[in-house]
This record gives C-alpha cells, structure tokens and sequence, in this order.
C-alpha cells in the first residue's frame, strides 16, 4: 500500500481537525452558549442555522456544529483514500455501495418513524450508524491489506456520526452533564485514533514485537490507567463548576472544591510517571525517548495552566487550554505506546518478545 501526499495531508488534518473541536467544544460550554441552539439537528424549531435573536450565544454553539461537519467530511476523505489505496476498486466500491444504502435506509427510517410519531433524527441516526458498522467489518474483511490503518480510519467516521448523535442529545436533555462529559471523552478518545492512524500511517506494515524491556512496557501501561483517572475526575470535576454550559443547567451535584483536589491526585502522580518513563526512555535509549519527552513536556504545561486556573478561579480562557492540552497530552501518550514496537526484522532481540501481527 502506498501512501499518497494526498492521505497524509488529509490525515494531518482530521488530527488537527479533531483538536480543534475539543477548542470549540469548549468555547461553546464555557461562553454558556451550550443551549445557544435550542434543538437538534436544527438549531430552532423552524431554521437549520441560528436566528438573529439568538445572538452571539447561537453563532458560538452552531460554528461548532459546523465544525462537526467539518471532522466528519475530513474523516470520509481519509477513509475514501485509504480504501483505495489498500484495495483499489474492489475495497472502495463495497463501501460507498454500503454508504449508500446506508443514507437511503436512514431516509426511509426518519420519514416512518415520523409517520408513526417517533424521532425521526433518531432512526435516521441508528440506521446510519448500523450501516457504517456494516460496511466496516465487510471491509475489513475483504482487504488484507493494512487492516490495521482501515480500522483506525473506520473507527474515526464511525466516532465522528456518533459523536453527531451524543452532541444532539446534550442540547436535547438541556445539557445534561454526564453526557456532555461523555461527549468531550470521547472527542478526546477520537484525537487519539487519529494521532495514532498518524503513527502507523509512517510504520511499516507486518508482524510487530515489543522493541522496550518489558518492565518498561508495564510502566507504560500502567500510566493509561492514571491518565484514564486524571481525565474523568477532570470531566467530574468541571462539570461541577461553573462552566455547565448554561447558567440556568444544574450541575452533577458533586462538591467541586473537593473534586478538584481529587483530579489532581492522579494528576500528580501522572507526572511522576511520565517523569520515570522519560528518565527511563533516555538512560537505555529506547525508541520512545522523542514522544515520551514531548508527552511530559505536554503535561508540564497542563499542570500549570491547572494550577493557574484553579488558583485564579477558573477563568473561561484558561479551562478551555487545559481541556485542550489535555487531548494533546493523551495523543502524545497513544504515541509512546504505539512506539514501544517495531517491525520484527528492525527491531533488537529481547528475551521474552512475542511478535505481533497487525
């Protein structure tokens, strides 16, 4: 498979694209512009864009819906390019056949749900997710050919449609808090599989094996879990502050005081971790030492804006950096992993390696 200037533009861009989000994502929430559109998928009732009465509140909450298509047409276009590239015609044709019997079915399903006076954004949402779903898994198995880079593109449009239908339920359970925690999450999960189809885009294809002692590994793995903590006692704890989104949107109900302290316990830890894998990564100069120097210098700067912030009461301007840095943070992250294994052939014999096929 051949990797064209065209996929790694594309794909550079759905990363930064991704990133982005996360920042107008915020901007939405921290402005209170989170019920700046009312509904979903229109914005009023009656017109698809915000209305003058809406004002600076609904320009805000629909250049991030705007945004949203932006994500997903760059994440089409990698996926299209990928197809090709690994299959031709044959991989690339199943798919838009599936993609349009997909958007048909989604058709047919929002007007009889409508009839029979159910959602019709729903069905329409469902049936599109079944039929992308399908039409990876019958992609995947017909193209031997970097599966590893065609899931990872899969995964994106498939994240990005879903991503589309928890945004609309937020607006829809007038900004629930765990959803929109759940909504940023997983915007955060997606700028990770983007970094990594980045990673592996550059890698060559074929059997893998562990390229790092295997104590180091484990030290590695373990951080995913106090990384997984820091970030969802960040998502509690701003969703107990004052950015819910909306002035009038009640809270999770959790003491925020006190969450803050939580959320910087794993925080805290995190750093010494990242410390130890970085000191660990240079002394024996493993090919982890670049990313895992960048993820710690990346988590230097997200501890202080935290700091910062929580020190100077939490300024819009601020939470919006950190949530941003905290998606840079974990794609710098997925980078040291993925880094931790080399082709077979390249890669130094260590005791106790078992290659891996991708």
């Amino acid at each position: 498979m051949t990797i064209s200037p065209a996929l790694r533009v594309l794909a550079w861009l759905s990363f930064i694209a991704e990133v982005l989000i996360i920042g107008t994502g915020g901007a939405v929430r921290l402005t209170g512009s989170g019920l700046g559109c009312s509904e979903w998928p229109l914005c009023t009732p009656d017109s698809l864009v915000p209305t003058d009465d809406l004002g600076i509140h609904g320009i805000i909450e629909f250049g991030n819906r705007t945004m949203t298509g932006v994500v997903g047409i760059l994440a089409l276009a990698v996926l299209l390019i990928s197809l090709f590239a690994a299959g031709r015609r044959r991989s690339l044709v199943p798919a838009l056949l599936f993609a349009s019997a997909g958007v048909v079915g989604s058709v047919a399903a929002y007007l009889a749900a409508e009839a029979i006076g159910l959602s019709g954004i729903v069905a329409f949402s469902v049936v599109l997710l079944v039929a992308c779903i399908a039409g990876a898994v019958h992609s995947l198995k017909i193209t031997p050919v970097r599966r590893d880079l065609l899931s990872l593109a899969w995964t994106v449009l498939i994240g990005v449609i879903a991503q589309a239908v928890v945004g609309g339920s937020a607006v829809l359970t007038g900004l629930n808090p765990f959803i929109v925690g759940f909504h940023y999450a997983s915007s955060l999960a997606l700028v990770c599989v983007t970094a990594a189809f980045l990673i592996r885009m550059n890698a060559a294809p074929g059997d893998r094996a562990l390229a790092v002692p295997r104590g180091y590994a484990v030290l590695v793995h373990v951080t995913s879990l106090v990384l997984a903590a820091t970030i969802v006692f960040g998502v509690l704890t701003t969703g107990s502050g004052p950015h819910s989104g909306d002035q009038y949107v009640q809270r999770d109900g959790f003491d925020a005081t006190l969450l803050a302290h939580v959320h910087s316990w794993p925080g805290y830890a995190l750093f010494v971790l990242a410390l130890a894998i970085t000191v660990v990564a240079w002394a024996q100069r493993l090919p982890t030492r670049a990313w895992s120097t960048a993820f710690l210098a990346v988590l230097v700067v997200q501890i202080g804006v935290g700091v910062w912030q929580a020190n100077a009461a939490l300024p819009p301007l601020l939470v919006g950096i950190h949530m941003v840095l905290a998606a840079l943070s974990a794609a710098a992250y997925v980078v040291v992993v993925l880094r931790m294994k080399a082709p077979v052939g390249a890669a130094i014999p260590r005791a106790g390696r078992v290659p891996v096929t991708v």
